[in-house]
């Protein structure tokens, strides 16, 4: 009896790519084996003192230890304002125009729980964060893929995207409301300059459609590249929200901190559906998360220099290991193409190959979509020593594949 019900839900949603790797990974270090692992962007340093300095002085307090404010305490919301009005000259309303979030990827499944009706419609560039596509599932929707072009210095074809984005939009019934951008962009790490939110913006106004933007590795760019925000662009709120984490920047990953404004029609469902699923994140780490948005920002700098290093100590001994990749102006990632002479084995078969015979853990590129097929996801969670050792002993994987 019980085997004829059927989870509609979780039966749209795929078998998890990563899993087959990660079960590899965990077999050879039950083994002893010694892996270098790039498989997830989890950063391996520690948060800066000052912020759990912070946190341990609020979590000593007698009155911090009940409930919260699903919505984030209002010192956090205005730390997260203040943000945008250093980096972007942007003014957001604490109140009306930002919810604090437990990581961007809470806000963005809850965001699209609230907003998405059955059946409704999301383009989603492809490849993707996994997160980007699923959340549209979880909530009943339906998504639209479309190609991410970019050129060899992985800044985005703005042609290429507008020319598909306009074909995904005419070709879909019914027409999307809502469609998601990612830049820097995880895991290509394509970046884009303000001039594609400009054209964005019109577009969304002209077709009435929404734009959830991710700018979850806003900081860490490289060089004399600078992230823009979609609300540099005049009246962008009308259309758009935008999406913040403190995870990397600040290496907080496991505190889940972040937050998403904008449009208030859209803030607002976020708000109202928040405050039915929790009670907020436990005050101390919203007290410290204000500090760190608000403090010191040195810690931010020394972030961006170490995947800096990281970035340039990869690209080149990699390369001379005999695997050509192109490097990244952003993220904490690098999007490799496989090596010629072995990308009819697919990611995920090169992937599992890599890690069985070079003790190299890397991401298949089909675990974000059909598009990445032919590439694997780097990230840069490995010091310079252990990168090196990973060079050499790719060389020699690649050396015996030839």
């Amino acid at each position: 009896m019980f085997d004829e019900i059927r989870f509609n839900k979780i039966e749209r949603l795929p078998n998890y790519v990563f899993a087959e790797v990660n079960a590899i990974k965990m077999e050879a270090r039950r083994n002893g084996q010694d892996i270098i692992d790039f498989s997830m962007g989890n950063p391996d340093g520690k948060t800066p003192q000052h912020i759990i300095d912070k946190l341990c002085e609020s979590a000593n307090k007698d009155k911090t230890h009940g409930y919260s404010v699903s919505q984030g305490i209002y010192k956090l919301r205005v730390a997260c304002a203040n943000w945008y009005k250093n980096k972007y000259n942007v003014d957001i309303d604490p109140e009306s125009e930002i919810v604090a979030t437990m990581g961007s990827k809470e806000g963005f499944v809850h965001l699209t729980t609230a907003i998405i009706n059955p059946g409704d419609v999301a383009i989603v560039p492809d490849p993707a964060y996994p997160i980007h596509t699923q959340a549209f599932i979880i909530a009943g929707g339906n998504v639209v893929k479309m190609p991410l072009k970019y050129g060899d210095d992985l800044f985005l074809d703005e042609e290429a995207f507008f020319r598909d984005l306009e074909t995904a939009y005419e070709e879909s019934i019914p027409k999307p409301k809502y469609i998601v951008v990612n830049f820097p962009h995880n895991p290509t790490t394509a970046v884009v300059n303000l001039s594609f939110y400009e054209k964005l913006v019109k577009i969304a106004k002209e077709k009435r459609f929404y734009i959830i933007s991710d700018i979850a590795y806003a900081e860490l760019a490289f060089d004399s590249y600078k992230t823009p925000s979609i609300f540099q662009i005049k009246d962008a709120k009308d259309v758009a929200v935008e999406l913040y984490t403190l995870s990397k920047t600040y290496n907080m990953a496991g505190w889940r901190v972040g937050f998403m404004c904008g449009n208030k029609k859209l803030i607002t469902a976020l708000k109202k559906i928040k405050s039915w699923f929790d009670y907020g994140m436990f005050t101390p780490i919203q007290v410290a998360a204000t500090i760190a948005l608000e403090g010191d920002q040195n810690c931010v700098l020394e972030n961006i220099q170490k995947y800096k290093k990281r970035r340039d100590v990869l690209v080149e001994s990699f390369c001379n290991a005999g695997w050509q990749i192109q490097s990244p102006a952003a993220s904490m990632f690098v999007w490799a193409k496989i090596p010629e002479f072995a990308k009819d084995m697919g990611s995920l078969e090169f992937s599992k190959e890599l890690l069985k015979k070079a003790n190299v853990a890397v991401s298949p590129g089909s675990g974000f979509g059909t598009a990445g097929n032919e590439y694997v996801r780097i990230a840069l969670i490995e010091n310079e020593n252990r990168i090196r050792q990973a060079a050499r002993n790719i060389k020699i994987y690649l050396k015996d594949l030839k």
